[in-house]
């Protein structure tokens, strides 16, 4: 088995050392020689072989050596062999060593007595360290730091002992009087650090006797400071104010460790206002001194934990906050805005704005190349802050639909998107946003945004001049009429071929129909082929034919689209134009341009033809347009519309909805304490704990304290992992954090006799991953012993743990082994409700290379039951619209998403029918980009799916 050490190093088994090889080298004189075979030695030791025949030559023949590198390589030599025998007495052989290390700690060179002090810090044999505490106590007045340091590390490992405080009974008095005199700032952390650890009062009466020379210590004790004010301010917290006070003044250290570590202090400590915006504060100052994006993003996430919990005093942070989109990075910025748009209120709204717009205004430099993605991040920001405050849309609106033809198609689709959404909920800025999108139409280059813009064009042109704009502008990016011809070249080819056949006699072998561009046939001789031209395209010009070019490339959705739009301006044209002659005109160009879309789709000059249900839309327009009744003009003039305003509405209720389920709900208890503010005693408290106590009755007045989870689910995670009738009974309780599982596993001795070397040995399938090595453990008759065992999680998916108890006992030779029950960790723990746009829900579902199909198989017959049980089973979000699943119509189709603590994103559309027989069929589409994540929902969803629990 693998032995724990204090180094790390990978070594290949396949080709190990002898022992006699290594033998002979230790042996020699040659240095190096000594020093690889030392080093081989200690490999060898760490991959669980025993060498035990090496211990006496290494005695005689390393222990003398002077070389620095061989003394260390056997200082960790010690370190790994085992030093006591079964039943934990120390091997007779160790006494040899003891010798040796007290020379160490007397030579005169300061490196071989602070590296064996290190040493010392390791072992754990009372026996061993005995001779040496003079030695040891020696070298706290050493002339060196080196040593010093050391060996006031040494003092506190040896007083942690189980019997330490016998052997260095005035350990802690003389470590005091080295703190006071000691001025190597390590030395002085360490000398600290033991008062700390091993006699707390002493080092507090330290503390708080030099409280005024706090800020002057080095960055190393500081932080030790801020470690011990944490756990007395844990025990005791009555003296919260006295210390808090010792932190603010570290606020201002130049360490900007010292100064983040204040910060999460004074945040755990205090819930006051001032505390809270000093915290804040301090973590702004540190998000613009800082280069390093990894600590960037740190101090984003503690602001965004502050935001959650603080959010009237980081209100007043917002423009701090801001500055950290001078980083070029996207990450930071993505962070950054996604906090400052959950403090948005009507009196920052004007400044986060114009920061936006002046960062928006920055990205048309062109300088970086994400600067369409961060252009896009900023339109969306600004949409949020526009739909949440209508009052600042007019001051942006403009500005943004000069990106409606940016290169980047998806932030243009979410400036239309944009324009679309304040058009309607904004009716003042209605004219102007039609006349700008007028005027920067023919500079749009993406089909979707074209669409969208169609459409805009076509339910908010309401006016005369509007509309008959509208029109204008649409027949101007379509150019001239048709999109094809056949070349007046090839026309007098064919003719003067026509001619010249009639006139001279050919072979039947050498002629040919060919068609003329009048449409009758002709013949033509296979010498002539190359004069006949085929139909060409016509293109339009690259400023105008915007529309002209998509529809030549065989975009035909585009195509239906436009005569969408003509049909709802013709149609508004017929309300607002007097004059039938006009209306009449408009009428015929409209119809020409539908016909010309229908001609060149069935033409050969695309490679593709027209799709059937573009070519059925623009026949409806077109008999539409020659047969107007009343009920149908009500249906494309306000039915359209109508449906738009229904979906923000539901849009609306839905942010609503998120916004409520963040907000705790919590209560206080009717047997609560009530503790009177007003009544209480103020003599000696501080301003700051003055606003503590309002602070606490505040949250317990709203039962913001919230109590840990009930018993009933924390017995849902003890795990019983042996029978009743193993000699050996152990049961886990398994807790889940973001990273990581922990299990506190409870193995209870059945038998009457004591069980030796007792190990719990796991494994684990998946990508889960042991943290610590398995320890050998006593156990007395009917004792009960608590392991814990850490496990890494690495990614989304479902894992097992599995193992086994490992034992030996007197009366039975062999080791005996109980086999465990496997452990299943469910992915539940690792995934929670997230909420997308529908647009980025889209693009993960095509770029989403994993998908798993599980078919639907369920007693349950109620389309709306099964989404419900589906979304409470897996934990994931419904995006879709409630008012796209109220009706019975027999059909459901919703996406759900989720995302992992890993940032993994799940994606599943579910689509199920009913059948005749009132039985639910269909299936349940999961998309991932990771396999693991995609294949353990589709097993959580094929277990939960019939309804069980």
């Amino acid at each position: 088995m693998e032995k724990s050490c204090s180094l790390l190093i990978h070594f290949d088994k396949g080709t190990p050392a002898l022992a006699n090889e290594i033998k002979e080298a230790l042996e020699g004189n040659d240095i190096p020689a000594k020093i690889e075979a030392m080093k081989k030695a200690v490999m060898l030791l760490l991959n669980g072989e025993t060498l035990p025949q090496l211990f006496i030559t290494i005695i005689r023949y390393v222990l003398p050596s002077e070389d620095h590198t061989i003394q260390k390589l056997l200082l960790l030599y010690l370190e790994i062999i085992e030093k006591t025998d079964s039943k934990g007495r120390v091997l007779p052989e160790m006494i040899l060593i003891c010798q040796n290390l007290r020379n160490n700690l007397q030579h005169p060179n300061e490196y071989l007595r602070g590296a064996t002090l290190r040493f010392l810090c390791r072992l754990n044999e009372v026996e061993i360290i005995e001779p040496l505490i003079p030695s040891i106590m020696n070298n706290l007045e050493h002339r060196h730091p080196y040593v010093r340091r050391n060996a006031i590390l040494a003092v506190m490992s040896v007083y942690k002992l189980p019997h330490g405080e016998q052997l260095l009974v005035d350990a802690p008095e003389k470590i005091e009087n080295v703190l006071t005199t000691e001025q190597d700032p390590s030395a002085k952390r360490n000398a600290f650090l033991m008062l700390f650890q091993c006699a707390q009062e002493r080092a507090i009466n330290y503390l708080l006797t030099h409280v005024d020379r706090v800020s002057d210590w080095g960055e190393l004790l500081q932080m030790v400071v801020l470690d011990l004010i944490r756990k007395v301010c844990r025990t005791n917290k009555a003296e919260k104010g006295k210390y808090i006070k010792i932190i603010i003044s570290l606020l201002t250290s130049p360490s900007a460790a010292v100064t983040y570590e204040c910060a999460g202090t004074l945040v755990s400590l205090s819930s006051a206002p001032s505390a809270i915006r000093a915290a804040a504060n301090t973590y702004c100052q540190l998000l613009q001194s800082q280069s390093d994006n990894n600590v960037k993003l740190i101090v984003l996430d503690r602001l965004n934990e502050l935001k959650s919990s603080h959010k009237d005093v980081m209100v007043d942070m917002i423009m701090d906050v801001l500055r950290a989109l001078s980083s070029p990075n996207l990450d930071i910025r993505r962070k950054t805005l996604d906090i400052v748009l959950e403090l948005i209120t009507p009196r920052n709204i004007n400044e986060v704005v114009l920061t936006l717009k002046k960062e928006v205004v920055k990205t048309q430099s062109g300088e970086l190349e994400k600067n369409g993605e961060y252009r896009q991040m900023l339109i969306q920001a600004i949409h949020s802050c526009a739909i949440k405050f209508p009052e600042v849309a007019s001051t942006v609106v403009h500005l943004l639909m000069d990106f409606l033809g940016d290169s980047n198609v998806a932030s243009a689709i979410d400036v239309v998107v944009f324009v679309r959404e304040i058009i309607e909920t904004n009716p003042k800025l209605r004219v102007s946003i039609v006349t700008r999108l007028l005027d920067t139409f023919y500079q749009i280059r993406a089909a979707r945004v074209c669409s969208c813009a169609l459409w805009i064009i076509g339910e908010y042109c309401l006016s005369l001049s509007e509309v008959e704009s509208g029109i204008t502008t649409i027949k101007q990016c379509l150019g001239d009429l048709p999109f094809y011809s056949v070349s007046e070249e090839s026309e007098a080819a064919d003719s003067s071929k026509k001619t010249q056949q009639a006139n001279s006699i050919t072979t039947l072998s050498s002629r040919r129909p060919a068609v003329l561009a009048d449409g009758t046939y002709a013949t033509q001789s296979a010498a002539s082929e190359t004069a006949f031209s085929p139909p060409t395209v016509v293109q339009g010009s690259l400023t105008t034919g915007n529309l002209r070019s998509l529809l030549l490339t065989g975009d035909f959705f585009l195509g239906a689209v436009v005569a969408c739009t003509l049909t709802k301006l013709i149609l508004r044209l017929e309300e607002v134009q007097p004059s039938k002659l006009e209306v009449n005109k408009a009428t015929t160009n409209a119809l020409l341009i539908m016909v010309s879309m229908i001609q060149l789709g069935q033409s050969h000059v695309l490679p593709h033809p027209m799709d059937n249900d573009s070519h059925d839309r623009i026949v409806l327009c077109i008999r539409l347009l020659c047969n107007t009744g009343n009920e149908v003009r009500k249906i494309w003039l306000s039915s359209c519309r109508e449906s738009f305003v229904n979906m923000l509405s539901d849009k609306q209720l839905r942010e609503t909805e998120e916004i409520k389920a963040k907000a705790q709900i919590s209560h206080s208890q009717p047997d609560d304490l009530i503790d009177f503010y007003h009544l209480k005693s103020r003599r000696g408290m501080s301003q700051l704990e003055l606003e503590d106590e309002v602070q606490d009755d505040l949250k317990r007045a709203t039962g913001e304290f919230v109590k840990d989870e009930n018993d009933a689910n924390k017995l849902s995670r003890v795990l019983q992992l042996t029978g009743f009738s193993d000699p050996v009974y152990a049961e886990a309780y398994v807790t889940v954090h973001h990273y990581d599982i922990v299990l506190d596993v409870t193995v209870i001795n059945r038998t009457k006799e004591t069980l030796q070397n007792l190990c719990l040995e796991l494994a684990t399938m998946g990508d889960l991953k042991l943290v610590e090595r398995p320890q050998n453990y006593t156990l007395a008759t009917e004792s009960s012993k608590q392991i814990k065992a850490n496990i890494k999680v690495s990614s989304t998916e479902t894992g097992v743990i599995f193992g086994n108890i490992v034992y030996e006992s007197s009366n039975v030779l062999e080791r005996t082994v109980v086999v465990l029950n496997d452990i299943h960790i469910d992915i539940m723990d690792y995934i929670s409700p997230a909420v997308c746009s529908e647009a980025a829900f889209r693009t993960m579902w095509a770029e989403f290379e994993w998908e798993n199909k599980v078919a639907v198989n369920t007693v349950i017959q109620d389309e709306k039951g099964f989404l419900d049980h589906i979304i409470k089973s897996t934990n994931m979000k419904c995006l879709t619209a409630p008012s796209a699943l109220e009706n019975e119509c027999g059909f459901l189709a919703a996406n759900l998403y989720a995302k992992s603590v890993f940032g993994e994103d799940a994606l599943v559309n579910l689509s199920i029918e009913k059948q005749s027989d009132g039985k639910l069929s269909g299936y349940i589409r999961i998309r991932s980009k990771t396999q693991g994540i995609a294949l353990s929902l589709g097993d959580k969803i094929t277990l939960k799916q019939k309804g069980g629990n």
